[in-house]
């Protein structure tokens, strides 16, 4: 039996077709291209954000400003022109009161095609998994499920609202504003992401998965992860993403903080 070998890998990835580089055609609502303050702003009140999450944005604006890219090693690319990015995008049919039944057909659609069928998840796999399209997220499933244990498992953007102390008390804890370039201007714009937290002795009793798809073009997606595992407890996480095959530049800048 044949061996099967790095270098194989590194063929079959040059002549492989990336089978996610499609494009779904989603009425969006999406900012003008650049960034300054009014910018940060206008997110945070899309997002209808209280004023101090707003300032919080605002202070990693004002630092991110005063930084510099970092000089990637052995890596060359032409450098992102962040004036040239729309920093918000928004499939316009997302409900602000959603359940998996409020999604855009063409979004579970998109799904299936990425062999993530939010469908069978829910009836086979047992997987609670947050979808986030560009800027929002658009479906949380088991949300009751878990919470009948004392885990919370949303939207960031949701929890900035219903559950601020925890909030306030950990974001930024792990990787600050000020820990480096993008980390800062994640913290300005992020405009969605998961956020989890597990009590004290609470094994979490189905696997937690978040997955970010990259559709508008033009765009930079900055999404927010906040998961804390508090004593004792337990839980497994998996997150991933993916994005079409353009010509045009995307930026994708996360920040991912694991708190245990």
């Amino acid at each position: 039996m044949s061996k099967y070998t790095e270098d194989d890998l590194k063929k079959e990835l040059e002549t492989k077709e990336y089978e996610y580089g499609f494009y779904t055609d989603l009425e969006s609502d999406t900012f003008p291209i650049g960034l300054n303050e009014d910018i940060v702003r206008a997110i945070s009140k899309k997002k209808q954000e209280p004023q101090w999450m707003t300032q919080w944005r605002l202070d990693a604006f004002k630092v991110w400003k005063s930084m510099q890219e970092p000089q990637w090693a052995n890596v060359n690319y032409t450098k992102p022109d962040f004036q040239a990015i729309a920093y918000y995008s928004a499939p316009k049919a997302v409900d602000p009161n959603k359940t998996l039944d409020d999604v855009d057909p063409e979004l579970l659609a998109m799904y299936k095609k990425l062999g993530i069928s939010v469908d069978e998840q829910k009836k086979m796999n047992n997987v609670a998994i947050d979808i986030v399209v560009d800027s929002v997220s658009v479906a949380t499933t088991f949300k009751k499920t878990l919470s009948e244990k004392g885990i919370i498992f949303m939207s960031i953007s949701e929890a900035i609202k219903e559950h601020p102390e925890l909030v306030k008390k950990y974001l930024g804890t792990v990787v600050p504003t000020k820990d480096n370039f993008y980390a800062s201007l994640n913290s300005a714009v992020f405009s969605d992401g998961s956020f989890c937290y597990i009590p004290k002795g609470v094994r979490c009793p189905m696997e937690l998965s978040t997955y970010f798809r990259i559709n508008q073009a033009g765009t930079g997606q900055f999404e927010r992860t906040l998961l804390i595992a508090d004593q004792g407890s337990y839980v497994s996480y998996l997150e991933g993403c993916t994005a079409p095959s353009r010509d045009e530049n995307q930026l994708h800048a996360a920040v991912v903080e694991l708190i245990a």
